[in-house]
């Protein structure tokens, strides 16, 4: 046998070898039986699209999944009936959970009203680019009402209420461009507000015009100003000189008062002329 031959024969062996050494891994890996892990799940409620607050739930908008039983949701729902025809007072997310926190009752409706906390009242005021902060006061926005009478002798503005929240600009409640940040052109920005707060815009809106000062969410310190009138702005006129009191009648059995005579003046200085003969100084009074 040649080397040529020989070389052939020794890969062919070393082919067959690592065939069957494959052949034996396989078998091997394959009689292993299957493990699988089982984990216990419960049907819950989740919302098959973006749903804004507000809406009235229906059955087409929510879907039911698989949720670890091991790590219930207190609030949440197994079947889609006990959710459909209730109002959102939260916006929800595709696929979020839904649960008690974020339904208004069955005979609350939809709608703005039914997110309105207890206490609290929703006060609509009439607002344009200048008084909406551009387009800025948007869902969720903290701001003051600052408010301006016209008197005719002297105007005034003074911040009435602070830190409100924005509820809704225009005519709907718009939380994905709230959360963008971009301007909602408006005419009408809801507030909410104590019924006391509503009281005093409702007058400033009557006597005076408003204007909406926006502020920093974080910020959450009440502005407290003394409020500026025309005449302060532009500078106070020179003061007038103070009238003397007129003297009033001495009662009976009153004190009278002690009136210290003040010393007359000392005389002026007499001319005098002086003179100075041989180193002798002389001085003479001039008559």
């Amino acid at each position: 046998m040649n080397r040529r031959n020989r070389t052939l024969l020794v890969l062919l062996v070393a082919v067959g070898l690592a065939s069957l050494a494959t052949y034996g891994v396989f078998r091997t890996i394959k009689s292993i039986p299957v493990r699988q892990v089982e984990v216990a799940t419960k049907h819950v409620v989740v919302a098959a699209e973006n749903l804004p607050l507000g809406t009235m739930v229906s059955k087409e908008q929510l879907k039911v999944v698989g949720w670890p039983a091991a790590t219930p949701v207190e609030g949440s729902f197994a079947s889609v009936d006990e959710v459909v025809g209730r109002g959102l007072i939260q916006p929800v997310q595709a696929n979020e959970l839904l649960t008690e926190t974020k339904l208004a009752a069955k005979e609350a409706g939809a709608g703005l009203a039914p997110s309105i906390p207890p206490g609290m009242r929703a006060l609509s005021v009439k607002t344009n680019d200048v008084i909406g902060v551009a387009g800025f006061t948007v869902p969720g926005a903290r701001v003051d009402v600052l408010v301006v009478v016209k008197d005719r002798d002297n105007s005034m503005a003074r911040v009435v209420v602070s830190n409100l929240q924005v509820l809704t600009a225009g005519t709907k409640y718009d939380i994905e461009q709230a959360k963008d940040g971009k301007p909602m052109p408006s005419n009408v920005v809801t507030l909410l507000v104590t019924p006391d707060q509503a009281e005093r815009i409702s007058l400033a809106q009557t006597n005076g015009s408003i204007t909406l000062v926006l502020r920093n969410p974080l910020d959450v310190t009440p502005t407290e100003t003394g409020g500026v009138r025309m005449a302060g702005l532009m500078g106070s006129p020179s003061t007038a000189p103070i009238a003397k009191p007129a003297a009033s009648k001495r009662s009976k059995g009153s004190v009278p008062a002690v009136v210290v005579t003040p010393p007359p003046p000392p005389p002026a200085p007499r001319p005098n002329v002086e003179t100075i003969r041989a180193g002798k100084r002389t001085v003479e009074d001039v008559k």
